[in-house]
Parts: structure tokens; C-alpha cells; sequence
């Protein structure tokens, strides 16, 4: 009985519909007991693969020692991809979804945290906030939920402060899809308590934006390095946890070289941090991916059609399950999921 529900839940996974049917399953099969090592997704916000031009991809001419000693001393380019190297594996995921039109991150996000072809689906990309239609799909079944559901523990360490809280009960913001689909999952935005506190990390890793933004003198500030350091720590008290990193795509979208290049050096840092505190064999496995591309090419003012990369940081025997299945947006999810076993 128990070969026959491990079968059955393997199928589903494999099968790009709607998560819960995943999660259903691993409650009747009990199968959420039995957890895989824990999965770390750092989200980028609108990089793609792009060429190697340095007057306008600013990957092609960025100082970033940790990512290229990770990658064996390439950039990540569109030409880098596919690579194997010690320590990690590059993809290249198609964003586009087999839909018209540049990739948006409503839809993008949907597909990366559902499994399913919103775009295609829907018939359109859209962003960047879910129209009513894209979050019922964030709310329909997500990771944060599937992974709840199956008793596991989930989390998104980005720390949002009061004025953003006010703002939604308010309605004068909608949530964006990543928060969308943690809220509907019953799990707890982080709050100014917690970055505070250091159980959560400012948007920007420092701090530095909270104090220069919103005025919060008082904020705690770390290194680059000190906050990977921190984020591996804060990630190993969860199965699942998520940050996203979205300066990356309004640095893209203001087509600014400087603050592009000091953003993706910035992240490099921090990258290394990281790489120094987190213990592959213990902790699991990092998954660096995107929605669309963007800040890859600032020589357009939108979205590119570009793929974008899929980076994973742990063991190999790991590494290679996981991007067996590898291949757009909607095969991320399923592979999260089979890689936590649940």
C-alpha cells in the first residue's frame, strides 16, 4: 500500500496542475512525515540570461567573486548555461510560458509558486500586482500552503515594516504575488518586531533602505556578508523558506547602470555570506531563480523575453534530482515539493 502511495504522489508531482491535489494526496498517504532536506529560494526579481555585453547587461561587467568562483569562473550569461561545477548547477528556464508577449511578474510568480501555466491558462501575461484571476490561483494552492498542509514548516524572511501593513488594511496597496500567496497560505507576513529581533531581513539585506526610506533611524543594519550569514541561519529553522530580492527589477526598469551594477555586487556579497554558513549536506539545497528578465538588459526599458536562471547550490546527488525536471517556471514548484518530499 505504502509503494502504491508513493507512486501515486510522484505522479502528481510530475503533473504541472493545481498543488492541492498534491497536498491532498500526501495527507491521505501520510507521507508529510517523512521531510527531505530543507530548500532555500532566493527569489530575483526580473534577471534574465543575457548576452555578454557590458555597455548593457551589467552581469557582463559586474564584480561578483562569489558567484564566478561558484560557477568556475564564468558569468551568469546566457552563454554560461548549462553548467555543473563542484558546489552548483546553472539552467536555463523559459519564462515566456509559450504565451505572446514579454513575461509580467503576476504570472511569472504565479507559475514559479503554483506549478501551473497561469499565462497560458489565463491567455496573457500580466503584472505586476495579481489581477483577480492570477490570485485566485495564488489562493487556490501555493508552496507555502502545500507545504503547511503537509506539516512542514514555511516561511518568507523578508520584514515588512507598519506603514506597509496600514497600507493593505487600508486598501490603498494590494499585496504583490509572493505575499498574496503566503497570507493565503495562513502563514505571517514578518514585521518590523522581527527584522528587529533578527528573525527576518530587510528587503535591501542591510537595513540601510529601512533607515534611508522610512526614516527608521533606529534600524539594525548588517554587512552583505552578515546577512547571508543570517539568512542561512534563519532558513534552517524551516523547511521551506523564501526571500525576494526585487530591487533587481526596478534598477531594470530605471535602466540605471550604476545602481544595477552596485545592487547585483551588493547581492554578490551576500552570496558569499551565504555560501560560508550554509552547509550543504546539513541544510539542503539553495534554488536561485527569477520571474522574467529585466535588469539583464538595460538597453530596453521593459521586461525581456529572455530566459532566466535556475542556480542550485548543494550536493550533487541533489542538485542533479532536481534539475532533472527543470525546464520553465512551472516545473519549480514540483520540484520543491518532490525535493522536500511532500
Amino acid at each position: 500500500m505504502r509503494d502504491k502511495a508513493i507512486a501515486a504522489l510522484k505522479i502528481a508531482i510530475g503533473f504541472t496542475g493545481s498543488l492541492a491535489r498534491v497536498a491532498k494526496l500526501g495527507r491521505r498517504s501520510g507521507l508529510g512525515q517523512e521531510t527531505g532536506p530543507n530548500v532555500l529560494f532566493l527569489f530575483l526579481d526580473g534577471v534574465g540570461l543575457g548576452v555578454d555585453d557590458p555597455t548593457s547587461n551589467p552581469f557582463a561587467r559586474a564584480a561578483m567573486p562569489n558567484l564566478r568562483r561558484l560557477l568556475g569562473g564564468h558569468r551568469l550569461l546566457a552563454e554560461t548555461a548549462p553548467l555543473t561545477t563542484d558546489r552548483a548547477t546553472l539552467l536555463a528556464l523559459d519564462a515566456c510560458l509559450g504565451v505572446e508577449g514579454a513575461p509580467q511578474s503576476a504570472t511569472g510568480q504565479a507559475a514559479l509558486l503554483t506549478g501551473r501555466n497561469v499565462p497560458s491558462e489565463l491567455g496573457y501575461h500580466y503584472g505586476p500586482k495579481p489581477n483577480p484571476a492570477v490570485a485566485a490561483y495564488l489562493q487556490d494552492g501555493n508552496l507555502f500552503r502545500i507545504v503547511g498542509q503537509s506539516g512542514g514548516r514555511a516561511a518568507l524572511l523578508n520584514a515588512y515594516p507598519e506603514t506597509y501593513f496600514a497600507a493593505i488594511a487600508s486598501g490603498r496597496r494590494l499585496h504583490a504575488a509572493i505575499p498574496l500567496a503566503v497570507t493565503s497560505a495562513g502563514v505571517a507576513l514578518k514585521t518590523t518586531a522581527d527584522l528587529y529581533a533578527g528573525h527576518a531581513l530587510a528587503a535591501d539585506f542591510t537595513g540601510q533602505g529601512w533607515r534611508d526610506r522610512l526614516g527608521l533611524a533606529d534600524t539594525p543594519l548588517l554587512t552583505p556578508d552578515a546577512a547571508g550569514r543570517r539568512m542561512a541561519a534563519l532558513a534552517h529553522d524551516y523547511d521551506f523558506a523564501f526571500f525576494e530580492y526585487w530591487l533587481t527589477d526596478y534598477a531594470g526598469h530605471h535602466q540605471d547602470m550604476a545602481a544595477a551594477l552596485g545592487l547585483i555586487e551588493a547581492f554578490d556579497q551576500v552570496l558569499g555570506g551565504l555560501l560560508t554558513a550554509w552547509d550543504d549536506h546539513r541544510a539542503g539545497l539553495i534554488l536561485i531563480t527569477s520571474d522574467h528578465g529585466n535588469a539583464e538588459d538595460l538597453s530596453i526599458h521593459g521586461h525581456t523575453r529572455n530566459p532566466v536562471p535556475a542556480l542550485l547550490i548543494g550536493p550533487t546527488e541533489l542538485r542533479e534530482r532536481f534539475a532533472a525536471s527543470l525546464h520553465d517556471l512551472t516545473n519549480v514548484a514540483p520540484a520543491i515539493l518532490a525535493g522536500l518530499k511532500l
